[in-house]
């Protein structure tokens, strides 16, 4: 059953974002207005912000006219309004570079067009797009942090490949796929300007999230919302998302610029002891993971108003506007494990990895082999800095190592008995510290990109991390023997 619309609530979320509107047209001007923020609250802010914060308050009218003009539309009209507002972003984003993305586009348009249901075109597919987005890094690399057109296009790269995918499940036997591919799985191959429109939907062009053509399809028709046949009541849950990013924002203005990424490259932090270079690398993985916190939250905002966010009903009997959640905030700040923290970041980057990489692996018949190639194609799909590679092949330590960890303490009575006794408060501290301390570890050469800056930082910290992981997965099967009753490792062995 439909709800009763709450009248006056687009009006009200349109006068809101006028008054919040931005009216910014280069980087330097969003610095200034996050600048002018900072000097409210009496700081001094230098930042660097993604591009897609200062389009952030663009896309949210973007929603709204949909909402109020374009909902009852035909298909056609409301994939014109998608492709035009969408390239508008971009070319007022990029300009001329614009013609990076369209080209790619047009070339996985004609793909699915003539090449038609095969493994090839899904080949072709996979390596047209990498091989012009990894150009794309080849010739506008630096070594600094950059607002280019690269930045949307590896978003749009892996939009595009698992479209390709998606065509393909479509022509495959339904007993052939799984539940998920089945949702996904497109009948037809989609006109040029449906493509176009999902290509440049206003809330998934710059920064995300990930959604499947099906379900553009049916924000098309209609089909996501709580009330059928009117626009979804999902202002509010669109404003709780915006403000809680900008919450992240303002977190973000007033302490990057206490824990830049320069002050790894200088004297004075090769001349503090050692502990306090650790808890710096702590302190500054806190503080720069909310720039991209804040953006993905915001641009989910985008989303759950227009109603791609839209997910039925909970078991709580509530309607869930979570479909394109890339963040789950509340587990990102109190998880104290890794595997929580990669958990709820990025998520539906993870899920497409997992969907179109990670399963469609099985064919080796080797989880690890899988995980490590999910985790290399991530790596290069990020960029051509060996930080990339050096980031993903710790994580994958980090996170075997945490797996034989939390098997440890589960096979071990003493263990459990520890981890569910009144001392816990204490162990979740000790925890959160370990936690935090190494997920700043892998994130040092994600963000200083250059084998000689990462591996400067790495030797003033006597590569601490490598040492402590390395440690513990040689030392784990050792600490089993000891822990672990002999009949629990034994029930293990034949499990």
């Amino acid at each position: 059953m439909g709800r009763r619309r709450v009248q006056g609530f687009d009006e009200f979320a349109q006068a809101c974002l006028v008054a919040i509107h931005l009216p910014v047209t280069t980087d330097e001007e969003f610095s200034g207005h996050i600048c002018s923020l900072g000097s409210f609250l009496g700081l001094k802010t230098e930042l660097d912000v993604p591009t897609s914060g200062r389009s952030a308050t663009t896309r949210y009218p973007c929603a709204l006219l949909y909402r109020r003009f374009f909902f009852h539309q035909p298909p056609t009209v409301i994939h014109l309004y998608h492709a035009i507002s969408g390239l508008s972003l971009a070319a007022f984003n990029f300009g001329t570079q614009l013609y990076h993305s369209a080209l790619c586009v047009l070339v996985q348009f004609l793909m699915m067009r003539l090449m038609g249901r095969t493994i090839t075109t899904v080949l072709a597919s996979f390596m047209f797009q990498m091989a012009y987005l990894l150009s794309g890094y080849y010739y506008t690399a630096t070594e600094e942090y950059d607002i280019k057109w690269t930045m949307p296009q590896c978003v749009l790269a892996l939009k595009l490949i698992g479209l390709s995918f998606d065509y393909y499940d479509g022509g495959q036997e339904p007993s052939k796929l799984n539940e998920e591919q089945k949702r996904s799985a497109l009948a037809k191959v989609p006109s040029l300007l449906e493509v176009i429109g999902f290509s440049y939907f206003y809330g998934g062009f710059l920064v995300g999230p990930q959604f499947t053509l099906r379900s553009y399809q049916r924000l098309v028709k209609g089909e996501l919302t709580d009330c059928p046949g009117q626009p979804p009541n999902s202002v509010i849950p669109a404003m709780k998302r915006f403000s809680l990013g900008l919450l992240c924002l303002v977190i973000y203005a007033i302490f990057s610029p206490h824990y830049p990424d320069s002050y790894y490259l200088t004297d004075e932090y090769d001349a503090q002891p050692f502990w306090y270079r650790c808890v710096f690398i702590l302190l500054w993985a806190k503080v720069i993971l909310y720039k991209y916190v804040s953006c993905w939250v915001i641009a989910e905002g985008v989303c759950i108003l227009s109603g791609l966010g839209y997910n039925g009903l909970g078991q709580n009997g509530e309607y869930q506007w979570d479909a394109c959640a890339n963040m789950k905030v509340w587990t990102f700040e109190t998880t104290p494990l890794f595997t929580g923290t990669i958990a709820s970041f990025n998520i539906n980057t993870n899920a497409w990895v997992a969907r179109h990489v990670f399963k469609r692996l099985k064919f080796l018949g080797n989880k690890l082999l899988s995980q490590v190639t999910a985790l290399a194609f991530l790596a290069i799909w990020h960029g051509t800095h060996s930080g990339y590679l050096l980031c993903f092949s710790m994580e994958f330590i980090i996170v075997n190592v945490e797996r034989q960890a939390q098997a440890l303490v589960r096979d071990s009575p003493l263990l459990t008995r520890l981890a569910n006794s009144s001392l816990y408060p204490l162990i979740y501290l000790v925890q959160q510290f370990i936690h935090w301390l190494f997920m700043g570890y892998p994130l040092v050469p994600f963000c200083l990109f250059t084998y000689d800056k990462w591996l400067r930082v790495y030797s003033s910290i006597y590569f601490c991390g490598h040492i402590f992981f390395f440690t513990l997965y040689l030392g784990i099967p050792y600490l089993r023997k000891v822990l672990v009753p002999r009949k629990e490792r034994s029930e293990k062995k034949e499990d």
